[in-house]
């Protein structure tokens, strides 16, 4: 087996370089193809917002180009110094590229541990791959196993519990409120970033309604079109409150749009049940002191960054574990690989001794007829399987040993010579 991993990651290099070295959809597949006619080589490009990663392979041990090399090959296809592309490549071989591979997928080398979108990345990027016809055996079997030590770690440990970002920790709250979203109504107050990718999550819920209401009116059309919601005068942001289940607010105003008593004021005209309010605004947009923890429950954005926080420590203990399991499914990945490129010729080399042992055993046994009895036939007849079995325990030995050395080939081909096996 000849592995090699050669990338750039958060870890290594600033966004800055990371969006000029990433591949486009498009030239990605080019790029892979390059790989795969310049070097001769199985290929799969992992390009993600966090991380440019090439993993090459040949399942023989035929050098891979070096890291200087395809450094070049980065510098020359992005159209930067090689220089610059040089100082901030990693590389990683055999055994340490299929470690590094299952902490990608398993989210352990992740910007957040535990995150789940890396998992789907890796995947598009090996079927990418597929299509290209630019994945061979080896890549097949590791990215394969990458997939199933992925699904492993997420399942034998807590490292994915939890939302970690704020919009997807403040969805959670509203789920905990709530069991049931079809007759609320959800209020969006103002629609910053933030705010509009905490609307994406609420979307989901399907409330009955969407109100969207904010000091530009335009503005408030534009979200509440792309939401299926009901855009709402400015003016008319009480009335909107009055009916309003779940509120999210993020309009970056300088001091409070709602005040204790204004507030009490709507909830005197209120009938429905218990209000969420997401003050996910700073400065906040509710005053601190409406939430009363009954008719009315405001969470801020320190509350939902301290839970972020807490659920980034949990995951944390949960790292050893996911460790240990990739540990073991690296041995695991070089003793199956092994197997399979070693087991034509542990089968063939032990058919040729059976063989021979055979003719042996049939000329002595004709030599020595009428001579001996059933138990010494079968005393000489285990005796020699003995000493098979004996000569044979070295080479098998040696070649399921070789699984770390990317030089194994020449073992096999020594075997190959050494008992004729080819003629």
């Amino acid at each position: 087996m000849n592995l090699l991993l050669a990338g750039c990651s958060f870890k290594t290099t600033p966004i800055e370089l990371r969006e000029k070295l990433a591949f486009d959809a498009a030239r990605l597949p080019l790029a892979l193809r390059e790989l795969d006619s310049r070097y001769d080589v199985e290929a799969v490009i992992l390009s993600t917002c966090n991380r440019v990663e090439m993993y090459l392979a040949r399942p023989n041990a035929i050098g891979l180009p070096d890291i200087d090399l395809l450094a070049e090959f980065l510098a020359e296809f992005q159209k930067l110094p090689v220089e610059q592309v040089r100082s901030c490549l990693y590389e990683r071989k055999q055994a340490d590229a299929i470690r590094h591979l299952f902490r990608v997928t398993s989210s352990l080398d992740s910007l957040i541990v535990g995150e789940g979108q890396i998992a789907g990345q890796v995947r598009r990027g090996y079927e990418l791959a597929k299509e290209q016809a630019t994945a061979g055996p080896l890549l097949h079997s590791l990215f394969q196993q990458a997939s199933a030590v992925a699904k492993r770690v997420r399942t034998e440990t807590g490292i994915s519990r939890g939302h970690v970002s704020v919009s997807s920790v403040a969805v959670d709250y509203v789920r905990q409120v709530f069991d049931h979203f079809g007759d609320k109504t959800i209020l969006v107050i103002g629609a910053g970033k933030m705010g509009e990718l905490t609307l994406r999550h609420l979307k989901d819920l399907r409330p009955k309604k969407i109100l969207v209401t904010n000091r530009s009116p335009e503005k408030a059309v534009a979200v509440a079109q792309g939401c299926g919601g009901v855009a709402v005068p400015w003016a008319e942001l009480d009335d909107a409150l009055v009916v309003a289940d779940i509120v999210l607010s993020t309009t970056g105003a300088p001091e409070p749009i709602m005040v204790r008593r204004r507030f009490n004021d709507i909830l005197a005209r209120r009938s429905g049940g218990a209000m969420l309010i997401l003050d996910i605004a700073v400065p906040r947009d509710f005053d601190p002191r409406i939430h009363d923890g009954d008719r009315a429950c405001i969470f801020n954005i320190d509350d939902l960054q301290r839970i972020r926080e807490q659920t980034l420590a949990e995951r944390q203990k949960h790292v050893t574990p996911a460790e240990s399991i990739i540990e073991a499914e690296v041995l695991r990945f070089q003793s199956d690989w092994t197997r399979r490129r070693n087991g034509p010729i542990i089968g063939k080399l032990t058919q040729e001794f059976e063989a021979r042992r055979k003719v042996i055993v049939t000329q002595l046994m004709a030599k020595l007829n009428g001579k001996l009895d059933m138990a010494d036939k079968e005393y000489i007849e285990g005796a020699f399987r003995l000493l098979q079995n004996q000569l044979l325990h070295g080479p098998i030995t040696a070649l399921t040993e070789e699984q770390h050395d990317p030089t194994s080939l020449s073992l096999r081909e020594a075997l190959f010579k050494l008992f004729r096996l080819g003629e």
